[in-house]
């Protein structure tokens, strides 16, 4: 109920309910109190030329059957949740239910990841069993939006090359994982200058990484760069530190060529990789993180 702005909605929903219970105890009572008729008690209908349909009350066994599953349904909403905000007695949610049933599952996990927690990254890529829980681990977590293969897609990075937007180290690789990043590059149109500074710029841009350009265009894109270089630095070779992305490889995250810099130029873009920290024991990470930081070493990872 807590996505609903009024408290109203959570006392129309515990008055509905209990309504409807109150109103099943009455329909019963009524219908408990029909007597049999002294002369025809059909109903009028009539099948297969003999086969009436009778008029009789419910019988006592399906009754008290009713009467027990209104019993029943005032206990259940007497100890769990369903009369709008109520909590029930004994405080049961499902997040409740879902975060002990992990805690479980994790404390069944700890002598899997024990004898992983002191190896180093370089040891976790030669052996076969960790390499196979961070595949799995890096399967259900990571490979919607970095592809089962890690390569990645357009506005998701590429994992398994060399090209890192932060230090690419095993270290940074976690800690990325346990609390998320949130990448932003905001709308420099204005800074540049006009529409067709913008346009120099791109193909100035598009000369640092040695990519088809307009020669003139790049020239006059230089000097308008600066507006640029705070964050990706005087030479476009980014700064890890902040995590701006290097300009003078052939690594394009968003799209290459004239229009895709344009619109990044004038429009910025914001990327979010969700923290994991949550989801995921510190013992999972390390093994995670050693994962994909051995794909992008250019060695065999043991056990693929």
């Amino acid at each position: 109920m807590s996505d609903f702005v009024s408290s109203g909605w959570a006392l129309f929903v515990a008055a509905v309910t209990v309504l409807s219970l109150v109103f099943c105890l009455v329909l019963l009572v009524i219908a408990s109190r029909r007597k049999v008729m002294a002369n025809d008690n059909t109903t009028g209908h009539v099948w297969d030329v003999d086969l009436q349909e009778l008029n009789n009350p419910l019988p006592r066994w399906w009754m008290w059957l009713f009467v027990a599953t209104v019993v029943f349904a005032a206990v259940y909403l007497a100890f769990y949740p369903g009369l709008g905000t109520n909590a029930g007695s004994l405080g049961w949610t499902s997040r409740g239910q879902f975060e002990a049933e992990q805690e479980k599952a994790r404390a069944a996990l700890e002598p899997v990841y024990a004898k992983f927690t002191a190896m180093s990254a370089e040891q976790l890529g030669k052996d076969a069993q960790a390499m196979g829980i961070g595949q799995r681990l890096f399967l259900n977590n990571c490979a919607q939006c970095h592809g089962s293969d890690a390569r990645g897609s357009k506005g998701f990075p590429n994992l398994a090359d060399s090209d890192w937007l932060g230090a690419g180290t095993p270290e940074y690789i976690g800690k990325v994982i346990a609390e998320g990043r949130t990448g932003m590059m905001p709308p420099m149109a204005a800074a540049v200058g006009t529409s067709e500074d913008v346009k120099n710029v791109a193909h100035y841009v598009l000369s640092l990484s040695g990519s088809a350009h307009n020669d003139v265009a790049a020239q006059l894109g230089k000097a308008k760069f600066g507006a640029c270089a705070a964050c990706h630095g005087p030479d476009g070779k980014g700064m890890a530190a902040i995590g701006a992305p290097n300009l003078t490889d052939k690594t394009w995250l968003h799209g290459w060529g004239e229009p895709a810099i344009v619109a990044m130029v004038t429009g910025g873009k914001t990327n979010v990789m969700p923290a994991q920290g949550r989801l995921l024991t510190p013992a999972q990470i390390h093994v995670l993180s050693a994962y994909v930081w051995n794909l992008s070493q250019g060695t065999r990872v043991a056990g693929n």
